[in-house]
């Protein structure tokens, strides 16, 4: 058998030395050892800015090359935030982050790439941005104003021939000039086909043809089209940022008996902050002091305030209404929950829908197919026939060209998905990309986890009763000790009817047997406590007890002792969430429990759940996920809904792993494709009608686009339609699916 040391390096250039002294040490100790050395280079992920990109067919491009560049494993570009994600292995890193910022200069040239790492360590950069669109913008519609008023003196007053043609050109180039040097550019550049050439080509073909102002009103539009399809792009990114505008922007840090406004960057862990009425709490952490109304819904959709006290727990996000709070610092804001929420939100234009990549795909290959198409029209019809002019099929050849531009799909479908997904965030639920936003359409069965997810999960003793000489309070003691170094919620609950404190040093022997209970030597007692596999394990006689509860069965000494009745409590809405989940659709609920059948027997005929599997180990939960799997129909999925702590291998065996509670928990968030930030089991519902919502906007913007876009080609062949029409097929449909995109944002609160 193969034996492996591991060594793992940060600095590469000390690489060869290390290797080398670890060979020397093996050697020294077992000289007849034969050492290979395998490098394994581990993956690096990196973010970049697009400062300035506004061309979506572009994105594609660079996401393209980028990806054909050696050495990268993926790469992304999410339009939406203007971002580029590489991932690389971490030698290779900078020569590929070279090459990309190369492949963006080449296909946009007026973009700044900025490495997201190096712009978090300056101040001030998220507004210059913001600042230079506008003044672009203003810029933009000044040019586009005097071209058009130079374009109406030649419409309006009788010239001379070159008069009028010299008023046309100019406003032409006035209006149209940076689409001309664009298009030049990016032929020298090996980019033919994009909107730029074909806007070139109609409108400097219409110039040929000796329709001025033709081309010249088709340049007007058309780039009076991309203004306003900017500003709408421009203002649902803006929407979306807003869905998720839970940042704080500072932190009233304590400094003595003062305190001094900082940024929640520059404050650790331990520090004492101060929030005020109004005030967006920085940081996670604890409160020490104060009682006062959070407003949670920013975080987890809820619109009922949660109080806050001495002792309570409470995390960054959250709007303080009314008291002031003292509160100890319990994590640096990278670390806070929404630090989390807000790079998982916005990372997750990484993880592309299928829609996404089938249009990407679809624009790579439509337009080129549509410019031969155009070129063919031009040619072939008056070689071919009788009377027919060049410089009529020329025309409507340049119709084909304009209406070409894939713009509207490849705009609209990316905005879609990501402001279904910050709709859903804002509404307590955190889906981790497209793909899984996309993939919760098909939903055929739901599997819960019982304990947390269907129940409250907040456990509580009701009954102890010891046998044999033994008292009930006796029972709850040996009890305590032997969960004293659980976390559980059953241990919990224990330790806190038991009340008095335990002094863990008489504790000699403590072992924990997966799915059975715990096992301890107690000032030489042998303590058991767990359920009926345990005292069967251990050869124990015992009484089975049929309780609504959790049974904690003890033994001392391999004798029976008693019993432990524990209750748990079902979520007020988990009757609910069963119901609706079948009114949409959805075909079977099943529950996976570790508890005895008798519970579950009770918890699934009480939610109306199709089937229930009691009694089960980790390992077992996995097997019966992969059982069910197989019943499903073909192109339906399967979700697991769990703690996202406990039910982490069911959680990844999944189609989809949903993490039930999953706020403040970092195991929960990590865990799971989709999370629900609050303990609301309908949430799930919310999340799926989320999905079909979004679904339905993507297929009525691809529709509208292509059957729109289909029309006008035919309309435009036969001589029926001209560039006007198809100019409005272009930019305009753009325009409307843009808008179209933005409906996925409004999303109801339940």
């Amino acid at each position: 058998m193969t034996k492996t040391l591991a060594i793992e390096i940060d600095d590469e250039s000390k690489m060869e030395s290390i290797v080398a002294d670890a060979r020397d040490i093996v050697n020294k100790f077992e000289p007849h050892v034969i050492v290979k050395e395998k490098i394994i280079d581990k993956a690096s992920k990196k973010t970049l800015l697009l400062m300035g990109l506004c061309c979506a067919n572009c994105a594609t491009k660079i996401e393209r090359e980028v990806k054909n560049l050696p050495g990268v494993k993926a790469a992304s570009v999410d339009f939406v935030n203007k971002k580029l994600t590489i991932e690389a292995s971490k030698r290779d890193m900078d020569k590929i982050l070279i090459e990309s910022e190369k492949i963006v200069k080449k296909i946009e040239p007026d973009v700044t790439v900025v490495d997201e790492s190096e712009k978090k360590e300056r101040t001030g950069t998220d507004q210059r941005p913001h600042e230079h669109e506008e003044e672009n913008h203003k810029k933009e519609m000044i040019r586009l104003l005097c071209g058009a008023a130079l374009f109406g003196i030649a419409m309006i007053f009788k010239f001379p021939f070159w008069i009028e043609f010299g008023l046309y050109l100019v406003s032409y180039l006035f209006i149209g000039s940076e689409v001309l040097l664009k298009s030049i550019r990016n032929i020298a550049n090996g980019q033919v086909f994009d909107e730029n050439f074909l806007m070139t080509i109609a409108t400097l073909g219409a110039f040929a043809i000796q329709e001025f102002s033709e081309g010249v009103a088709v340049m007007l539009f058309y780039q009076t089209g991309e203004f306003l399809q900017d500003l709408a792009v421009n203002r649902s990114r803006k929407s979306i940022k807003a869905l998720m505008d839970i940042k704080p922007d500072y932190a009233n840090l304590k400094v003595g008996n003062d305190t001094k406004k900082v940024s929640p960057d520059d404050v650790s862990v331990g520090d004492i902050i101060v929030v005020k009425p109004g005030e967006r709490v920085p940081l996670d952490g604890k409160v020490l002091d104060g009682k006062s109304m959070l407003d949670t819904s920013a975080l987890t959709g809820e619109s009922v305030p949660r109080e806050a006290e001495s002792g309570d727990d409470i995390l960054a996000g959250f709007i303080n209404r009314n008291g002031v709070l003292t509160i100890q610092v319990t994590k640096e804001f990278g670390e806070s929950t929404v630090a989390k929420i807000l790079d998982l939100v916005q990372n997750a234009g990484s993880k592309k829908a299928a829609t996404e990549n089938f249009i990407t795909k679809f624009a790579r290959y439509y337009t080129p197919i549509i410019v031969v198409a155009a070129l063919a029209l031009a040619l072939i019809p008056p070689l071919l026939i009788e009377g027919a002019t060049f410089s009529t099929w020329i025309y409507r050849a340049l119709v084909f060209l304009v209406v070409s531009c894939p713009c509207a799909l490849v705009i609209s479908i990316p905005l879609s998905f990501f402001g279904g997904i910050g709709g859903a965030s804002r509404n307590g639920i955190l889906i981790k990309g497209g793909n899984y936003l996309e993939a919760l359409n098909s939903i055929d069965t739901v599997v819960f986890d019982k304990t947390g997810t269907l129940t409250k999960g907040v456990f509580k003793v009701t009954e102890a009763k010891g046998v044999d000489g033994i008292s009930d309070d006796e029972l709850l003691q040996y009890a305590a000790y032997a969960e004293s170094y659980s976390n559980h919620p059953i241990a919990t609950s224990i330790l806190k009817a038991y009340g008095a404190d335990v002094e863990k040093d008489k504790i000699e022997q403590y072992d924990e047997i997966s799915g059975h209970g715990i096992k301890i030597r107690l000032e030489n007692k042998e303590i058991l406590a767990g359920n009926g596999r345990l005292m069967e394990k251990e050869h124990i006689q015992y009484q089975p007890i049929d309780a609504m509860g959790t049974v904690i069965y003890m033994a001392i000494d391999k004798k029976y002792a008693g019993y432990i009745l524990i209750s748990d409590v079902i979520k007020e809405d988990s009757a609910e969430a069963i119901k609706q989940l079948k009114a949409i659709g959805v075909r079977k609920t099943v529950m996976l429990t570790g508890d005895n059948s008798s519970v579950a027997v009770k918890v699934a005929s009480q939610l109306g759940l199709d089937d229930f599997y009691a009694e089960l180990l980790p390992d077992q939960k996995v097997e019966k996920v992969e059982m069910l799997e197989k019943q499903k129909t073909t192109k339906g999925k399967l979700i697991f809904v769990g703690d996202g702590i406990n039910d982490a291998p069911v959680l990844a065996r999944a189609d989809i792993g949903v993490a039930m509670g999953g706020l403040g928990s970092d195991a929960a968030i990590e865990a799971a494709d989709v999370v629900i930030m609050t303990d609301e089991p309908s949430k799930l519902v919310d999340a799926i009608k989320i999905a079909r919502k979004t679904k339905r906007i993507v297929w009525q913007n691809i529709i509208f686009a292509l059957g729109l876009k289909g029309i006008v080609l035919l309309l435009g062949a036969g001589g029926i339609a001209t560039i006007w029409e198809a100019v409005f097929a272009d930019v305009g449909v753009a325009i409307i699916a843009v808008l179209n995109a933005m409906r996925v944002m409004k999303v109801e609160r339940s």
